[in-house]
């Protein structure tokens, strides 16, 4: 049995809630702060058992997209539709069946992880009894069962982490709205919230999550929405919109010698190429040619592999830093 079906959570009710139609709806939403306008005409839904990803440069409008969904912010134009109910004017409703792992740690500095789960899910209404059947649970599928009594300044950051996504879940939320899950975790910390969140999606629930890490966009998302200076620049499924946007073949060129070669011969046999620092990245729809030009540099160092939502990241947005990166 997993944590989910064991949780027995009591059904909820609300007219207009259909299981076809979109968890969640945004409908040209608009927001500015003095003359900046930080999202524009933004539209996208997400549905039961999907996971959406949002990304885009430093203030691309993300976070404040995020915050509106959550009604922390009040947009100056567009809807906000959720679970058949209107944002703000429902909000206490949704906010019942959602769950949010902010950014920044949000747990009680005072509480263990069992008093953290425990307070948390009394502000729901849940009764202690139901909690203390549900909290095992949760300790047992964020891997911190061991960890119960102990309080947070005793937990590595993924453990904290995970202790904040098991909180996020203990009202058996619908939707599970994450901002940058995973920022500021080590490679395998990384990789077992990843596995937490698949297993998430696997049961049914529907995630709306930001993220700087395409490769965790790549590997989670099911559909993505790419947000620059407040608008949608794209949207769809990880493999059209690279399908879509990119060639199939990608081949970085680097070495000390790089700026001495004459790449001329080579560019002929690419179908876009970019230079960034002391790698040059090469585009073409089928390298082979290309890499029988590239044995007359036998000083380069070759990579080839195909592309991925990173190239597409940088192709749409520019390799340019931003303000705040």
């Amino acid at each position: 049995m997993t944590w989910a079906s064991a949780l027995n959570a009591r059904p909820h009710h609300h007219p207009g809630v259909d299981k076809r139609q979109p968890l969640l709806e945004c409908v040209r939403l608009e927001k500015s702060f003095g003359q900046n306008r930080v999202v524009n005409s933004v539209s996208f839904e997400i549905y039961p058992g999907e996971c959406l990803g949002v990304i885009g440069p430093n203030g691309a409008g993300k976070t404040t997209t995020l915050k509106m969904l959550l009604g922390l912010l009040t947009p100056e134009a567009g809807q906000i539709r959720a679970f058949g109910a209107q944002m703000p004017e429902e909000a206490l409703f949704i906010k019942s069946r959602l769950g949010v792992v902010s950014q920044f740690d949000t747990l009680d500095p005072d509480f263990t992880c069992v008093e953290n789960l425990l307070v948390f899910g009394r502000y729901f209404g849940l009764p202690k009894s139901e909690l203390m059947q549900r909290i095992p649970l949760l300790l047992e599928f964020a891997a911190l069962t061991n960890k119960a009594k102990d309080k947070p300044q005793a937990l590595s950051g993924g453990m904290k982490r995970r202790l904040s996504l098991a909180r996020a879940l203990i009202n058996d939320p619908e939707l599970l709205i994450l901002d940058e899950p995973t920022t500021g975790l080590d490679p395998q910390a990384r990789h077992l919230m990843w596995e937490r969140l698949q297993q998430l999606v696997q049961q049914g629930k529907s995630i709306l999550l930001t993220t700087h890490f395409m490769d965790e966009a790549e590997r989670l998302c099911d559909r993505l929405v790419v947000l620059d200076q407040g608008r949608i620049i794209a949207q769809g499924s990880p493999k059209a919109l690279i399908a879509e946007h990119l060639e199939a073949h990608v081949v970085e060129a680097y070495g000390v010698d790089l700026a001495e070669a004459d790449l001329a011969p080579l560019k002929a046999h690419a179908k876009r190429v970019e230079k960034s620092g002391e790698t040059v990245f090469f585009y073409a729809q089928d390298a082979t040619a290309l890499l029988q030009a590239l044995q007359a540099y036998p000083r380069l160092r070759i990579l080839h592999r195909p592309a991925n939502l990173e190239d597409l990241f940088l192709k749409l947005t520019g390799r340019q830093m931003r303000e705040g990166s």
